[in-house]
């Protein structure tokens, strides 16, 4: 492995000062009459809402006395995830080491890599729990592993309740009445919940689904293109956290969406942000809240030039988280 420089793990490096404390911005469609509310986490440093849990994890770790001037910070992603802890790792002076799924979009890879991680590569044949099996046999026979665990660990929940939720709160008018978003490891929607409950009991917390793989309406798992949700199972994260329900989303209508909000709002995110709008905008329709709808704008459009959203061939197995 190659030799770190332990001092620089002990530096405040100043890209993790950029990371949370996104703006809301209130995205008004005409044709529907309904204001809907979007925090921007893609403006995050490296472009995604997963920064907050790369940073808090690392630090968490040192904190601890977890991490080692030779650790290896060692975890399963096909996106945001893997993007958000090379760019830690870099700043921090940690080797990141990500397995990702064969299906991972040709940018996340490159981003990845430009950010100094390494990429191991296997093929999912649509099972994500594949790469979490290897990432836990990896750490069993090598020590200086470490792993973030993204899917299972409780801080990942807590950062959102503490962090982002709390965000919600200070910039979005009162009372809240719904919050809508996707989930891959069933953090964010976790956290923010039950900050927004804490507030207001009575809103609504729903968890937005591809259609084609609506696991919490009870249907089986398959194939979607709304990179970053639904990894084909219910994490255990979200199995735990109120729920009033979920909306279920097509791919080909998340996408449009996603241009939707390219071209009529000059918000440049990614598919799952525009599942995450449709979804915001059907709930707000149908029930008319009298307070706000709240959702999230999760990453950046440049990972996604080679999908489907800009007209790229889809893969065989869509991205996940």
């Amino acid at each position: 492995m190659p030799a770190t420089d332990p001092v620089r793990h002990r530096l405040d490096p100043a890209v993790l000062r950029l990371i949370g404390n996104t703006p809301v911005v209130p995205l008004h469609f005409e044709p529907e009459e309904v204001t809907i509310w979007a925090k921007c986490e893609f403006l995050n440093p490296s472009g995604s809402i997963k920064d907050r849990f790369a940073a808090a994890v690392v630090i968490d770790a040192e904190r601890r006395g977890v991490l080692k001037p030779d650790s290896v910070i060692l975890e399963c992603s096909s996106g945001n995830t893997g993007i958000a802890l090379s760019m830690v790792g870099a700043a921090k002076g940690y080797r990141v080491v990500i397995l990702m799924s064969e299906g991972a979009s040709h940018e996340r890879r490159r981003l990845i890599q430009q950010l100094g991680g390494e990429l191991i590569l296997f093929s999912s044949k649509g099972r994500y729990q594949t790469g979490i099996e290897m990432s836990r046999e990896m750490a069993a026979k090598d020590s200086r592993y470490f792993l973030p665990s993204q899917f299972d660990n409780p801080l990942n929940a807590m950062d959102h309740e503490h962090g982002t939720g709390q965000e919600i709160l200070r910039q979005v008018p009162g009372p809240i009445d719904c919050v809508v978003a996707g989930f891959g490891t069933g953090g964010t929607l976790a956290g923010v919940g039950r900050a927004v409950q804490a507030r207001y009991p009575s809103a609504r917390i729903y968890a937005m689904e591809p259609a084609e793989s609506a696991v919490l309406a009870g249907e089986c798992p398959c194939c979607h293109f709304i990179e970053g949700v639904a990894d084909g199972f219910v994490p255990p994260l979200l199995q735990t956290a109120r729920l009033d329900g979920q909306v279920k989303v097509a791919s080909i209508d998340a996408m449009e969406m996603t241009r939707r909000l390219h071209r009529d709002h000059g918000l440049l995110v990614g598919t799952s942000s525009g599942a995450n709008v449709a979804a915001a905008l059907r709930l707000a329709v149908e029930n008319r809240f009298p307070g706000s709808v709240v959702t999230l704008l999760c990453d950046r459009a440049d990972r996604y030039f080679s999908t489907a959203l800009f007209g790229g061939a889809p893969a065989d197995v869509p991205p996940a988280a």
